[in-house]
């Protein structure tokens, strides 16, 4: 259930990683998009986690969840949605969705604190990598 508020963070890393990017070298610092680091953004996915999980709520899923099992779905299973099913687990449903928006939000902040540190670890993996693989043997080298 957690999954569905992180749907968002996925949503907003999509676009980002769809660029292009032009080959850079370890020596330049990697460039942040002010989209990721704005506040804005995340006052944004947090409100809108709770109505995008109250859609996700709505899906209907007892006909899934019956092919699953191997049976036919009844008239039953096609009405059952995520739902109905998280509240016959005993979860409340409308209490972690008011709280899955602050949450969302301060995961967010924290996020974009930790990103230039992220990004800096990952620019010296790199160069280690390139150190550590330049001497291996290429398969097919030299071809005979």
């Amino acid at each position: 259930m957690r999954a569905l508020f992180a749907l968002p963070l996925v949503m907003l890393a999509v676009p980002a990683a769809a660029q292009p990017r032009a080959p850079q070298s370890t020596a330049q610092a990697m460039q942040i998009p002010p989209e990721l680091t704005s506040p804005e953004t995340a006052k944004k996915l947090g409100k809108m986690a709770a109505p995008l999980a109250r859609a996700l709520m709505s899906l209907p899923v007892g006909e899934i969840e019956a092919i699953a099992e191997g049976r036919e779905p009844t008239a039953a299973d096609k009405r059952r949605t995520v739902r109905d099913m998280a509240a016959a687990d005993g979860r409340d449903i409308e209490r972690e969705l008011a709280n899955a928006g602050p949450m969302i939000e301060q995961s967010a902040q924290r996020l974009t604190a930790l990103l230039p540190v992220l990004m800096r670890s990952l620019a010296g993996l790199g160069a280690e990598l390139e150190k550590a693989t330049a001497n291996l043997p290429q398969p097919g080298y030299p071809k005979r």
